[in-house]
């Protein structure tokens, strides 16, 4: 295993690694909250704004690793609201084409440093 990382992303905020390249061909991500890298806060705005800033994340790490959105066969997408659910669908369309990753969506009670949104996925090499 090996670590992935970027100055592009957020740091992690605990023991965990940003990405893990597994050796066997899939590369692990963490759950990217929407932190702006260069500024450490969270987009104005709502759920929207914060997708795309989770995103664009996944994508810095992605890179890191060698690879691109189209590499992702799953994703998993934690929400602070399921009302926010067709507000990040909009958004998330507009990063991913077909075929699209799998994708679980699920709401939670609260996310960390009460951000509305945090995405994490799988991607192939």
């Amino acid at each position: 295993m090996k670590p992935v990382s970027t100055i592009n992303a957020p740091a992690a905020i605990g023991p965990y690694s940003q990405g893990i390249d597994s050796g066997a061909g899939l590369v692990f991500l963490s759950g990217q909250l929407p932190i702006d890298p260069a500024t450490g806060a969270f987009p104005e705005g709502g759920v929207r704004e914060q997708t795309r800033q989770s995103l664009r994340n996944v994508q810095a790490i992605l890179a890191e690793a060698g690879l691109a959105l189209a590499n992702v066969v799953k994703t998993t997408v934690f929400l602070a609201d399921m009302g926010d659910f067709a507000a990040m669908n909009e958004v998330y369309a507009q990063f991913f084409s077909e075929p699209f990753p799998a994708r679980s969506a699920v709401a939670v009670k609260t996310l960390p440093k009460g951000a509305l949104v945090e995405i994490e996925c799988i991607a192939a090499r």
